[in-house]
């Protein structure tokens, strides 16, 4: 009942109502009975009853009796007490030893639960049997099969309670790690896109703006006396900027690079071969090995991206007069190859990347070989150049694979 301490199992506000009316239902018939019977001590009996129904009615108002197990034990106390009085005075009451037993289970803990309603069985068939006068199987298969059915059901409920708590709180877990997982995958993907779009920019747009920077220099340098090489180089790097704003475009619209549209790998990297030697003062050569078959297109662009890194790093950082750039066909395998004849430098003290310095280029290429799960090998020392290799297996790649 909704009156019991906060520890009890909660029950619904109908089987509470159930409760007190039929506690209080069968206490008025006990004294109506009694006054219709025309027993002498029908007034008695009357006032037995209004006096259990009063003591059990001010228990759902009382405070203390809510919230300490203590004071609602010594609650039933009273009730019961009041209950045996009227049990002395009229057979009738031994009906109300059915409630009684719910209100005992339910108050009490389960050892002292079972002991109370044992108690109050043996009351009510002892009461029964001495107003009957005779003592028999019938006087106590009632009060026993109340006490048995009580208790299968009070049992039952909790039993049903805890696993619905039990339930509900698997529910709320399941439903607190969905929303967990749900943030974490909106997580991974914006920082999938994230690291995507890094690639992209690096690869294209900052490429291409160091590619200006190095043409206006080469003009600022020409000029006044050399305006033919000025133009030139000015000229050059008005190209770059319209290459690299095509390439913003559709980078941002996840389209295929423009470079690698309706044409193949190899003509790109050709391509990319020729605007390097016509930039800048160094000769890149493109060579192609192998039967070139067509590639899916994360291939392509991997490839595409690694070539213009590595072109742009050697233009940058290497001083170097000629590059390499190579694709070959090795069966199971594709691979890309870029070497120049530049300083060179000493692979285990690279510098971390910094936004002012640069250095993202060699994690954005890794980046890319280890979405495709190829590899990437780097040989150089310094004054002996440098060589890049890529290696990328030949099968359809997967999603996950084309985007880390």
């Amino acid at each position: 009942m909704n009156a019991s301490v906060p520890a009890l199992t909660p029950t619904t506000r109908a089987l509470a109502w159930c409760l007190h009316l039929l506690i209080i239902g069968l206490l008025a018939l006990a004294a109506v009975r009694a006054a219709v019977d025309g027993l002498p001590h029908a007034g008695a009996v009357a006032a037995a009853a209004a006096a259990c129904g009063l003591v059990y009615a001010a228990g759902p108002f009382l405070p203390r009796v809510r919230l300490s197990r203590p004071l609602a034990a010594w609650w039933l106390a009273a009730v019961g007490a009041g209950w045996l009085v009227l049990l002395a005075l009229s057979a009738d009451a031994v009906w109300v030893a059915f409630p009684l037993y719910f209100l005992q289970l339910h108050l009490l803990s389960r050892r002292a639960s079972l002991a109370a309603v044992a108690a109050t069985a043996v009351a009510a068939i002892t009461g029964f049997a001495a107003h009957a006068g005779s003592f028999g199987a019938a006087v106590a298969i009632g009060p026993v099969l109340g006490a048995a059915v009580a208790v299968a059901v009070v049992w039952g409920y909790q039993a049903l309670y805890r696993e619905s708590e039990q339930r509900r709180r698997l529910i709320e877990e399941l439903t607190a790690t969905r929303a967990d997982l749900a943030r974490a995958q909106h997580t991974a993907g914006v920082l999938a896109e994230r690291e995507r779009l890094a690639r992209e920019i690096h690869d294209t747009l900052a490429q291409g703006l160091s590619s200006i920077q190095l043409l206006l220099r080469a003009a600022e340098r020409a000029l006044p006396g050399r305006a033919d090489s000025a133009v030139r180089h000015v000229a050059a790097a008005r190209q770059a900027a319209m290459d690299n704003l095509a390439e913003a475009r559709r980078f941002v619209a996840a389209l295929t690079p423009p470079d690698l549209e309706g044409t193949t790998l190899a003509d790109a990297l050709e391509r990319l071969c020729a605007t390097t030697s016509a930039r800048h003062r160094i000769t890149a050569r493109f060579h192609s090995t192998g039967d070139l078959t067509p590639l899916p297109t994360a291939y392509e662009v991997a490839l595409l991206r690694i070539a213009q890194s590595a072109l742009a790093n050697t233009v940058r950082h290497s001083g170097a007069t000629r590059a390499e750039v190579t694709l070959s066909h090795l069966g199971d395998h594709i691979a890309l190859d870029v070497i120049d004849n530049g300083c060179g430098f000493a692979t285990d003290g690279l510098p971390a990347p910094d936004p002012a310095s640069g250095g993202f280029g060699l994690p954005s290429m890794r980046a890319r070989v280890d979405a495709l799960e190829g590899t990437l090998t780097i040989e150089s020392a310094p004054g002996h150049g440098t060589a890049l290799a890529a290696q990328f297996p030949l099968h359809q790649p997967t999603e996950s694979e084309a985007r880390p």
